[in-house]
């Protein structure tokens, strides 16, 4: 079972940076924003959307879900990767989705 990042760990890290700078295989970059992460296991995992200045964009459409998975470089920095298990990234974008999903219960 998935553990999660405490609320106040949550506010912490979201204060600290939830904007990021993500490049695409072509090089383009795009800015997302981080809506949740997770602990699972030794694993830590960012799920982000793109960033829009005005939220009423995103009920336009459908919201690209991104997730990333949380390493430590050769210096020991954090870095975002993508998850290489298909089956690996399909479990946690699940779990993701039904935290974002109850969530969105509780607020209506």
């Amino acid at each position: 079972m998935a553990d999660q990042v405490t609320p106040n760990e949550l506010d912490n890290m979201m204060d600290e940076a939830d904007l990021y700078t993500l490049v695409d295989e072509e090089g383009n970059e795009s800015l997302f924003e981080l809506i949740d992460m997770l602990n699972e296991g030794d694993n830590l995992y960012f799920a982000l959307i793109p960033h829009v200045q005005d939220p009423a964009e995103l009920l336009n459409g459908e919201v690209e879900l991104v997730v990333l998975s949380v390493k430590k470089d050769d210096e020991g920095n954090e870095i975002l990767e993508p998850i290489e298990s298909d089956e690996e990234y399909e479990r946690i974008a699940d779990l993701f989705i039904a935290r974002l999903d109850e969530e969105e219960e509780d607020e209506e």
